[in-house]
């Protein structure tokens, strides 16, 4: 099935989605963090603590982040879960490099690798991880259903998964105001300081597509995981997704 925001791409140059994407996150790798934490008023990163509690009673010693960008959701759950290993997964070389600095200066180094995969098609072997994560990066798979599947596999049985992304409220009138910050301040503020406009505006275009809610339940089940719960978090800006293998 192809959902929505598969078909959303940052540029118009012709190449697959795939390409596309890790071209703007090497783009704005420099300034992600930046953007990230100024735009949603240092949000996202309570957000990543509510995802990382939720695997804390399972005490996962082998945990996979999908699409770790700059290493944050990943450096955060090993300073709280304190697992055996921890590998973040990134088709941005970009991004990661920016990744391994804060490793280096966190002191996580001997915990946290950082390894480049294409999330439809992971190299580690069935069964492999305690624990898979992802924050804020699945709604960026060219193949949501293929992303998804890849990461039940490398999910040992019993495993957990959580994942936070961000979606749409959709009651009044954060809505609205959702609405308003997405379409005007946030692609504004991403030109000024990543200097790519292109990517602020796709990326509030798939927060607008991505399924969400009872249809990502669904989505999710379809990949392989069972016992599917979400919980929209901050009015329904982001939504929390656990469930098990």
């Amino acid at each position: 099935m192809t959902y929505k925001q598969e078909k959303i791409t940052p540029y118009k140059d012709g190449q697959e989605k795939r390409e596309q994407v890790e071209q703007m996150f090497d783009n704005i790798a420099s300034t992600y963090d930046t953007l990230n934490h100024r735009l949603s008023l240092n949000i996202d990163k309570m957000w990543r603590a509510k995802a990382i509690k939720a695997l804390a009673p399972y005490h996962p010693q082998t945990i996979l982040d999908v699409a770790t960008g700059t290493g944050d959701f990943a450096i955060q759950a090993a300073q709280r879960l304190r697992p055996q290993t921890l590998i973040g997964s990134d088709i941005s070389e970009g991004m990661m490099q920016e990744g391994r600095k804060k490793v280096c200066r966190a002191g996580l180094q001997n915990i946290i690798s950082f390894a480049k995969e294409d999330c439809q098609n992971l190299s580690f072997a069935e069964e492999t991880f305690d624990a898979v994560m992802a924050a804020f990066g699945i709604r960026n798979f060219q193949s949501l259903d293929k992303g998804l599947s890849e990461m039940c596999r490398v999910l040992k049985k019993g495993g957990h998964l959580s994942i936070v992304e961000l979606t749409r409220p959709v009651n009044f009138p954060m809505k609205q105001l959702f609405w308003f910050y997405s379409h005007t301040l946030l692609p504004i503020m991403g030109k000024i300081i990543s200097k790519d406009g292109d990517a602020y505006s796709y990326l509030t275009a798939t927060i607008e597509a991505f399924p969400q809610g009872e249809e990502m339940v669904g989505i999710l089940k379809k990949a392989g995981f069972d016992n599917v719960k979400f919980k929209r978090l901050t009015f329904g800006i982001c939504t929390m997704y656990l469930a098990t293998k």
